[in-house]
């Protein structure tokens, strides 16, 4: 490997680094910021379930040091999230010296969709299925059962459900990125929907809480962004095609 490649690839990796810095600093700010709220926080990710609980029962913390662990852990998680627009920045930051200009234009718009997709997921799970979720498992529990949940396996449970419905948001993103790759087409996507909503359904049974309503509350959003991805898809042409014809432009 000559001077001359290794110059570049150092570069590069110099770049990464100090983007990666950025972001964490980022984190780290935000967090700090946060801390002192923790219990807040705490309480209003607890408000879904707290409202279902019967009268007298109460979350429980079955570590002696949960109490003070979990509202920190969850503030650390929320910091990230509330970071994802400036993460999100910074990898463009250092992609955008990649792409052609048009290309620039194009992923621009997917950066901005894609964080407020992942915020939309969130806010869904958190006003829609935690209320009716939780509402199912309480008044489906046996009469004799007391309904006390551990502080910590509520946080793991919802965290799970945060990062589901916020990733499945961003269905619309993802089929853009593979039909802007060239992996599919609009088209062949449209012929093989009875097969991906077959197979939405099957997935979100395994990934979403065991009730009926967790399973349709995903799949059906899902299905709806898979048509908004399937539609806007059609305005990014594959990047083969447009290095092709950059490339004919040159010659």
């Amino acid at each position: 490997m000559t001077d001359e490649s290794i110059q570049p690839l150092v570069g590069h990796l110099v770049e990464l680094r100090t983007r990666l810095l950025r972001c964490v600093i980022c984190i780290v700010l935000v967090l700090t910021c946060l801390l002192y709220f923790s219990n807040e926080i705490y309480q209003i990710v607890a408000n879904p379930l707290i409202r279902q609980l019967p009268q007298g029962s109460s979350m429980i913390a079955t570590d002696i040091a949960a109490p003070f662990f979990t509202p920190i852990k969850l503030t650390a998680i929320v910091a990230i999230f509330i970071s994802i627009p400036y993460i999100l920045y910074q990898v463009w930051g250092f992609v955008a010296p990649a792409l052609y200009q048009h290309e620039r234009r194009l992923v621009m718009p997917l950066i901005i969709s894609s964080t407020v997709l992942f915020y939309l997921g969130i806010a869904f799970a958190y006003f829609v299925v935690f209320p009716l979720a939780f509402y199912f498992f309480i008044h489906t529990a046996p009469v004799d059962v007391a309904i006390n949940t551990d502080i910590t396996k509520y946080l793991d449970f919802v965290m799970t459900l945060f990062i589901v419905f916020g990733f499945a948001f961003e269905v619309p993103v993802a089929i853009i990125l593979l039909c802007w790759t060239g992996v599919t087409t609009p088209q062949s996507l449209r012929k093989k929907r009875p097969y991906i909503i077959v197979g939405v359904f099957a997935i979100a049974m395994f990934v979403t809480p065991p009730d009926v309503f967790s399973q349709i509350l995903l799949a059906i959003p899902i299905c709806l962004l898979f048509e908004i991805g399937t539609f806007f898809a059609r305005f990014y042409q594959p990047r083969v095609r447009h290095d092709h014809d950059n490339g004919s432009d040159d010659s």
